[in-house]
């Protein structure tokens, strides 16, 4: 770590000076994207939610998480299929394993204690925070669940591709088994008064469009586009920068790269607890989490070497400690009870640079 930081130090000391402070202006304007784009994006599906009469949980746990997931998603694909056409296989399969398990470890830690951040001035440091309850339950079980069984598998030899195929397969299973749940839950949700409503006036029919379905569907795909967009500009300057002050291609990947594609989430869920839409907020993280607990670690299960290193494990680990403190306390969490995610994602940084 100290390393790392005289490193920064030297290099605005020397003519390296100027282009880490054009990237890390360029890294400001990707963040001021990403906002205005998860500000448009959470505008537009909750009017969506709204329009089809869906529950919140169906609203943040599946829409808003799989949409604001495709930067995260993409990442470790783009890495690992790069890899395997022709470029390095060995960084390809460090970025993109370190991608597939740094989102849920930032998503069960540092994301959550962000929201409690934002939180804290209204609700104080006891105040209850109240998402719905068999929803969320239902999203940190599937969640556990399937992280454990991707931890299992890193102690399955390659010598076992039958086993670690059926492994695979199971992961992408459980992720259907939890869409239909979640859909069979919605209608009523929806009659105990946990429907999704937009809170404010959608932003293209303040310009004077119409607000029917074809807009509602127009402001999304243009946010959504930002989104990608801006996280891939912000991940491509963080990418350089880290260059700069040299890092592995394992560390970026674990570290930086989810800090940067986990924003569309972290940004959607602060404003929507600042709304006080707790199930929206929280949906969007944990349905963000099952998404790449699943499907994700499946496709590193069988493309990668998907072995126990010693940051990828301490993080598996850290990643189920924050999940299961968050379902221990379903029903009954406080603001204060995120600040112990926070102090989880801290406990990784002190392994890993330790």
């Amino acid at each position: 770590m100290l390393d790392a930081f005289y490193v920064v130090v030297n290099s605005f000391r020397m003519k390296e000076s100027e282009p880490m402070l054009s990237e890390l202006g360029a890294l400001l304007v990707m963040l001021l994207l990403i906002l205005l784009a998860a500000e448009l994006f959470t505008n537009a599906l909750e009017h969506l939610g709204e329009k089809l009469k869906i529950s919140e949980g169906v609203t943040g746990s599946l829409f808003a998480a799989i949409g604001t997931a495709l930067p995260e998603t993409l990442v470790p694909l783009l890495a690992i299929f790069g890899g395997m056409k022709g470029g390095n296989a060995r960084v390809a399969e460090e970025i993109g394993v370190g991608a597939i398990l740094g989102a849920p470890l930032m998503l069960s830690t540092l994301s959550v204690c962000l929201m409690a951040l934002f939180a804290l001035k209204k609700r104080g440091v006891s105040g209850r925070l109240a998402p719905e309850k068999s929803g969320f339950v239902r999203d940190l079980n599937t969640f556990i669940a399937a992280f454990g069984l991707a931890a299992v598998a890193m102690f399955v030899p390659h010598e076992q591709p039958a086993v670690r195929a059926t492994l695979s397969a199971g992961l992408v299973l459980l992720y259907f088994v939890y869409i239909l749940a979640t859909l069979r839950a919605s209608a009523a949700l929806v009659h105990g008064g946990h429907g999704t409503e937009a809170g404010d006036v959608m932003f293209l029919a303040r310009l004077g469009l119409p607000g029917n379905g074809a807009t509602i569907v127009a402001q999304l795909a243009g946010a959504l586009a930002l989104l990608v967009y801006g996280a891939y500009g912000f991940i491509a300057h963080v990418e350089t920068t880290s260059k700069l002050i040299g890092v592995s291609a394992l560390w970026l990947s674990l570290m930086i790269v989810p800090i940067a594609t986990e924003l569309p989430e972290k940004v959607n869920s602060i404003l929507w607890i600042r709304k006080r839409k707790d199930t929206l907020a929280f949906g969007n993280i944990t349905g963000a989490m099952v998404f790449q607990g699943t499907l994700l670690p499946a496709i590193g299960i069988a493309l990668t070497p998907w072995v126990p290193q010693k940051e990828v494990f301490a993080g598996v680990a850290l990643t189920l400690a924050g999940a299961a403190w968050l379902r221990w306390h379903a029903g009954r969490i406080k603001v204060w009870h995120l600040f112990v995610n926070g102090a989880l994602y801290l406990g990784y940084l002190a392994i890993t640079l330790g």
